[in-house]
């Protein structure tokens, strides 16, 4: 069938809207009728070959739609399902079968080759090659060929126009403070980098009663924002000496858990030094590849402070996006606070929005 896609050509390249042929779901997916899709930083640096996944491809990993056909193996999905998309996995490694899909043995294949397993792609332009299946999903399109392991049904009154950035980017920020650092009633926690995953990280923390949440950031009006969905302090490290207002925060303590979103080694030299005695360091931001920071191990040697990277919150997606959109229903997790929509046609706008921070969360809309 014929598609609309939004196609990155080349390296560092715009987008460009093509209509492209897309082939039949294979027994273990689904076609999804795509209602929007989040735009997402990951989605940038495989444009600019940051991360590498052949080219010409159609990108696009956060997906919510509604389910048009399966494939013959499919039992737990049926047409006219609504969905939210998430990444994909093999199944069948060990961290897969132990419920740690975001860790998969293979997941550089199921989510960047720009091919299925069998070596096929679901795309093609005119008969040449385009890559798809990017993060199982391939969502920057009208519809795609899904991998089952990427698929999340949700309730047919969901927003499928909100819900799809709860497929990478939230999912990725709240699932660092619930599922992966453990933030608990009471704690304090700092978060470095107020984008889409800083802002969901912060409105988590929230949500589970962390009683002190700074937000940090260059960008004032994002600052301003932060505590609309959950900060309750913010500094502008660009401007203001950091130790010191954190010190006029906390105190001698510490926080207890320090979240970098940024993927900047400085900032995540500075979450480090943030936490205090059995403090707790995430990192979810995408540094370049032989990116590396140093961490002073002296004093640090008395605080027995833990440092993790965290992919994709430590979440299956199955069992956690529903939990958000349960918070959501709630009023805990308000999307809505971060997003802005666009139609597929001014996808490049989108893009250039979130980079200069005009927008935390483009959603683009079919």
């Amino acid at each position: 069938m014929e598609i609309t896609a939004a196609v990155t050509p080349g390296k560092g390249a715009p987008f460009e809207i093509k209509t492209l042929q897309l082939d039949d779901p294979r027994p273990n997916e689904v076609r999804v009728k795509l209602t929007a899709t989040g735009v997402c930083h990951t989605d940038a640096i495989v444009r600019d070959q940051v991360y590498p996944t052949p080219l010409p491809a159609v990108l696009g990993h956060e997906g919510a739609g509604v389910v048009e056909a399966i494939g013959e193996a499919v039992t737990t999905i049926k047409p006219g399902d609504h969905v939210v998309l998430g990444f994909n996995s093999c199944g069948e490694c060990t961290q897969c079968v132990t419920g740690r899909p975001a860790y998969c043995k293979n997941f550089y294949d199921h989510n960047f080759s720009g091919l299925r397993p069998d070596g096929t792609t679901a795309l093609s332009d005119n008969g040449n090659q385009v890559s798809s299946h990017f993060f199982g999903q391939s969502s920057f399109a009208s519809h795609a060929n899904v991998s089952v392991r990427s698929v999340v049904k949700v309730d047919d009154d969901a927003p499928l126009d909100l819900l799809g950035p709860l497929g990478c980017g939230l999912m990725t920020g709240a699932g660092s403070i619930i599922n992966a650092l453990n933030v608990s009633a009471g704690e304090t926690v700092a978060i470095f980098g107020t984008g889409a995953v800083g802002s969901s990280a912060i409105m988590a923390a929230a949500a589970v009663g962390a009683t002190t949440i700074i937000a940090i950031d260059l960008v004032d009006s994002r600052l301003e924002a932060a505590k609309g969905y959950g900060a309750t302090d913010t500094i502008n490290s660009g401007s203001e000496d950091l130790g010191k207002r954190l010190h006029q925060i906390v105190g001698d303590h510490g926080v207890n858990v320090a979240l970098d979103t940024t993927g900047i080694t400085a900032v995540t030299r500075q979450a480090a030094d943030a936490v205090g005695i059995n403090g707790r360091v995430g990192l979810v931001g995408a540094p370049s590849m032989g990116d590396e920071v140093s961490f002073e191990v002296g004093a640090s040697l008395l605080k027995g402070w833990s440092f993790q990277t965290i992919i994709e919150g430590d979440a299956v997606p199955q069992d956690f996006i529903p939990k958000l959109v349960g918070l959501w229903r709630q009023g805990k997790f308000p999307i809505e606070k971060l997003t802005q929509t666009y139609p597929l046609a001014d996808i490049n706008q989108a893009f250039e929005d979130s980079a200069s921070g005009k927008t935390i969360k483009p959603i683009v809309l079919f």
